[in-house]
C-alpha cells in the first residue's frame, strides 16, 4: 500500500481504454500515468505543469518507462492510482507509481522523468522550485 501522504488519484476504467475483451489495453495505463503526474503537479505539488512547459519552456520526459501488470483492470472498474518520489537527481527525477482496485494491486511502475530545456532538447538541473516540492513531498509520504 501507500504511505498515508501520498498522492492518489481515482481513475474510472472506461471503454474506450479497454480491448475487445473489456481489459485495460496496456498502453493505456501509461497515459493513465502521465495524467497522474500532471494532477499531481496541479493538486499536491502546487505548481502549474502547462506553465512549466509553455512559458519556462521545461519538459518533463519520460526516458525510462516499466510496469508490471500484476492483475487485469476491466471497463467499469475504478483504479486508484498513487505516486512516490524514489530519488531526485541532478536533471532526473525517478517515481513509483501504483494502481489498486481496491485492495489488490493492479500494476506497480517505475517511471524516470528528465528535466529538459525545450529549446535545446537537452538535459537541465531540476529548479529549484520543483526540486523544493519533490523534497517535501518526499518527506509528506515518510
Amino acid at each position: 500500500m501507500l504511505p498515508e501522504g501520498a498522492f492518489r488519484m481515482d481513475v474510472p476504467i472506461r471503454f474506450s481504454h479497454s480491448d475487445p475483451a473489456g481489459i485495460v489495453y496496456f498502453p493505456h495505463y501509461f497515459d493513465m500515468m502521465n495524467g497522474l503526474v500532471e494532477d499531481w503537479f496541479y493538486r499536491r505539488l502546487k505548481l502549474d505543469y502547462a506553465d512549466l512547459l509553455l512559458t519556462h519552456r521545461r519538459g518533463l520526459p519520460t526516458v525510462h518507462a516499466e510496469c508490471d501488470f500484476v492483475r487485469p483492470s476491466r471497463m467499469g472498474e475504478t483504479l486508484t492510482m498513487g505516486l512516490l518520489v524514489d530519488r531526485v537527481g541532478t536533471s532526473s527525477i525517478a517515481l513509483t507509481i501504483v494502481g489498486f482496485h481496491g485492495d489488490e494491486r493492479r500494476l506497480r511502475a517505475t517511471l524516470v522523468l528528465v528535466t529538459t530545456s525545450l529549446d535545446t532538447h537537452r538535459a537541465i538541473p531540476v529548479p529549484d522550485d520543483l526540486r523544493r516540492a519533490l523534497e517535501a513531498y518526499q518527506t509528506d509520504c515518510r
